[in-house]
């Protein structure tokens, strides 16, 4: 059994590599390959991860690559977890906007358009490559942003993918941990779309102990984690994801961007740190630092929905999956995030009863623009990308949709061909 990683010179790589030496019992990996385009960045990511599977006793072998023909040859699985352009492009993603009065981030917003722009082609690049050489009925499992686009775009080609966010598995973990019981005993009644879901139960051995969450002394702690008022709070009988600050804060979010320090800016510094860690001869386990870098638990989340997907162990995974019937009041192609079973046939999603009124609308908003981005990022077309941000909740306005637009294109123009075609057609 081969499981390739493509975006092994990632920094979240070596908690990955762990999670899948944990599972070395239940999952029997013959090669583990890592694949990047950085061969300088690979080589120190992959001394660390050989480094750590010889401490844990792993008994595959381990291979570093540049060729992705040769990386995803014969692969059971592809996981994909890649950055075009970078942090640097991540960088002005988050500020860009904010020239415009606009919220930056970079999986949401003209930023998160911008990503989903210079992802989606790269992706379905690698997911074609993916198709011809890979073991035939080989999953691909993306955790690359904006997911829920790149993981329609995936689907919408014909691909045999699930897309993987973190978010839900890191609230069942803390929320196990502030209920004083084990994550494993503890179910979220988790939908929506990714990055803007809701968690409507939390149940420990059937009983919902939501209410209690919401009632509780914690609570205000809750609302302070999350960024959100706390009336808001009460007012959705629901735990938000926290990018719902974005929507439900945003002149306050953007008020304080405009003030200075953006994430981007943060992890370039804890990569730059990281890194050098990594290229320690005697660190044989992931770094204390790691913590820092965000992801959290996506070792365990995407090493154990990589278990189920080959050995069809039927456990319960937070994925993003077709919505085809799903979620009532959007299309069947659009792509959720909800709670699923997972056997060699795919995600068997859990039911999810309907939206209330205030999720449905800002759910339904969100997927027009994400059809709407797949076909910008597919045709580069220019009309088609101010409809996206005109329909995004976080951009409203055609003029700005116009301006932002401009500039972002402007700003990537290197990572976008289609839309440097399209402008020279209409020249």
């Amino acid at each position: 059994m081969k499981i390739t990683v493509v975006g092994g010179g990632s920094t979240y790589t070596p908690e990955l590599i762990e999670g899948f030496a944990r599972r070395a019992d239940v999952l029997p990996v013959d090669e583990l390959v890592l694949h990047d385009i950085d061969a300088e960045r690979l080589a120190v990511i992959g001394g660390l991860a050989r480094r750590i599977l010889a401490r844990r006793g792993f008994p595959g072998r381990l291979t570093t690559t540049t060729d992705l023909a040769e990386a995803v040859d014969g692969a059971a699985a592809v996981l994909i977890q890649l950055r075009v352009g970078g942090q640097a492009a991540r960088l002005v993603d988050e500020t860009l906007p904010n020239r415009f009065g606009l919220l930056g981030q970079e999986t949401t917003g003209p930023g998160g358009f911008a990503k989903a722009l210079r992802t989606v082609p790269v992706v379905l690049d690698i997911a074609e490559e993916v198709r011809r050489r890979a073991r035939p009925g080989a999953w691909i499992v993306d955790f690359t942003n904006p997911v829920g686009i790149v993981t329609r775009a995936l689907l919408d080609a014909g691909h045999r993918a699930v897309g993987l966010c973190n978010v839900a598995i890191k609230f069942q973990r803390q929320l196990a941990a502030r209920l004083g019981t084990d994550p494993g005993r503890v179910r979220l009644g988790h939908a929506g779309l990714n990055h803007l879901s809701w968690i409507r139960s939390v149940t420990v051995d059937g009983v919902d102990r939501l209410p209690e969450l919401l009632t509780g002394p914690a609570f205000d702690q809750l609302a302070a984690e999350l960024r959100v008022p706390a009336g808001a709070l009460r007012d959705l009988g629901a735990i938000p994801s926290y990018y719902l600050h974005y929507f439900y804060c945003t002149e306050q979010e953007v008020r304080a961007q405009r003030a200075g320090g953006h994430r981007a800016e943060k992890v370039l510094a804890i990569e730059k740190e990281l890194l050098s860690l990594y290229a320690d001869p005697t660190l044989d386990h992931k770094p204390d630092l790691l913590e820092q870098r965000g992801g959290a638990y996506y070792s365990e989340a995407a090493a154990a929905l990589v278990t189920s997907l080959l050995t069809g162990d039927g456990a319960h995974h937070y994925v993003n999956v077709r919505n085809d019937g799903l979620l009532a009041g959007l299309p069947d192609e659009a792509v959720v995030e909800v709670a699923a079973d997972v056997d060699t046939a795919g995600p068997h999603p859990v039911p999810v009863p309907p939206l209330p009124p205030e999720m449905l609308g800002l759910v339904q908003a969100v997927t027009a623009y994400e059809t709407l981005a797949v076909e910008a990022a597919l045709t580069g077309d220019r009309t088609v990308a101010r409809r996206a941000l005109v329909a995004h909740p976080l951009v409203r306005e055609w003029g700005l949709a116009a301006e932002v637009l401009d500039a972002l294109l402007e700003a990537n123009r290197r990572h976008l061909p289609r839309f440097s075609a399209s402008e020279a057609a209409d020249a």
